[in-house]
This record gives structure tokens, sequence and C-alpha cells, in this order.
């Protein structure tokens, strides 16, 4: 295992810090930081190199709903604890159903602070945000804290939700031992180091998929432009 030191941990803060004030889009800021977190800790970059080539050799994400299909249905807890259903959320418009890694996750802090950035927009055209993480809600209310958040989050516990998609994946012992500094016992609730692949689903009214976005590469995500284009095309739908 290479550790990751203090000082290294310090290098990619700051890392983080410059992509996230930086001009450019959403996966511009995200390749800046996949360099710099590469050039601070290579042993990290390779092993998720390796993991996403085993991915994409097992078609990870492949079985994901797709445009057309029904999005399956959830009742799940927010981050206040409120248990949040797909049909509720649709009577109120077309939806993006948003799966993140966790609140430790630099790429996804950088995807939300994005969507974040686009909420007027998006409110704007009578469409919404759901987010949802395998994390419990202690650590979700953090995410929110931080990212300034107004909508909601929601606790996959345990990746049931992500399961039933075909979106849940096992990291492997290389990933697992180079993130061992993180406490993913306690986010999860469990020892299973078990992550959703990424990905958007923007679901119309009618509960049918109309765009979805899904990369087993967790560095790359669904640019700010294509989730507005496919939400207000789900709007114009209904």
């Amino acid at each position: 295992m290479t550790a990751l030191s203090p000082a290294d941990a310090e290098q990619l803060r700051l890392a983080f810090q410059r992509c996230r004030d930086m001009d450019g889009t959403l996966n511009e800021q995200l390749r800046a930081y996949a360099d710099a977190s590469r050039a601070v800790f290579p042993a990290y970059g390779e092993a998720v190199d390796r993991l996403v080539a085993r991915l994409d050799g097992n078609g990870g994400g492949e079985a994901a709903p797709r445009p057309g299909d029904a999005m399956p249905p959830f009742m799940l807890p927010d981050d206040a604890g409120r248990l949040v259903t797909l049909p509720s959320l649709l009577e109120r418009g077309p939806l993006a159903v948003m799966f993140f890694r966790g609140h430790w996750c630099p790429y996804c802090r950088l995807n939300v602070r994005a969507v974040v950035q686009a909420l007027d927009r998006i409110e704007a055209m009578g469409a919404q945000i759901i987010a949802v993480m395998p994390e419990a809600q202690e650590f979700t209310r953090q995410l929110k804290a931080e990212s300034g958040a107004p909508f909601p989050i929601l606790t996959d516990l345990d990746n049931g939700y992500a399961l039933s998609l075909n979106l849940a994946i096992w990291l492997g012992a290389e990933i697992q031992d180079l993130l061992s500094y993180q406490d993913m016992a306690k986010f999860h609730g469990n020892d299973g180091w078990m992550l959703p692949i990424p990905a958007v689903f923007v679901v119309g009214r009618d509960g049918i998929v109309k765009a979805r976005f899904v990369d087993p590469d967790f560095r790359k995500r669904m640019e700010i432009d294509d989730l507005l284009a496919a939400l207000q095309s789900a709007g114009r739908e209904n």
C-alpha cells in the first residue's frame, strides 16, 4: 500500500480549491483535478485506471435504465429523515436523479457545486434535482452544508437502489488499500466498500427516462449544458 501523507493530503486540498475556483466547464475542472491528483498520488491514479478498465470490460453500468425505459421507483430518506418517493417528485415536474459516490469524493463535490450554480436555470424551467448517495445522513448533511445544495440528498444505505439499477460496484482490494485513510465503514454503516457508478437519469413526469449519463470512470460527469438541455426537453414532452 502507498499511504497518503499529510503533506500530500494538503496538496490535494489546495488542488481541489484551485480547480473549484477555475473558469471552465465542469469536465474541465474534473480533468484538472484528476491531473493534479495523479501528480500528487500517482499510485491511486494508476489504480483507478485499472478499476475503470475492469468495469469497462464487465460492461459496468450498461444495464442501467436507458431512454425509453420506466425509471424504477424509490422510497429513500432525505438528510432530515423524511421519506421521499419518485412519484411524489414527478408530480412537480421533470427530474434529474443523480448518483454520487460520497461527501468525501472531490469529483462529486465539484459536480454538486456545478449543479448548484445552475439551479436558477433548472428551476426556471420547472425541473428538479435529487441526489442519491450510499452515506448516512450525518454525511449527506455535511455535503449539503459545504455545497449549499438546497435540493434533497437521499441516503441509499447498502446501495439498495443503486443495486436495483445495476450501478453498484465493489471497489476492489487495491482501491480499498489506497483509500484506507477514508473511514468508509463509518460513512456507509458497513465495510462492504461498494459504491455507485456516478450517473444521471433525466426522468419525465410520465416516469420514463428521457436521457442518461453513466460512465464507470467517476472522473467524468454529465456536462451541465447537457443536463440543462435534457431537462428542458423532458419538460417540453410533458
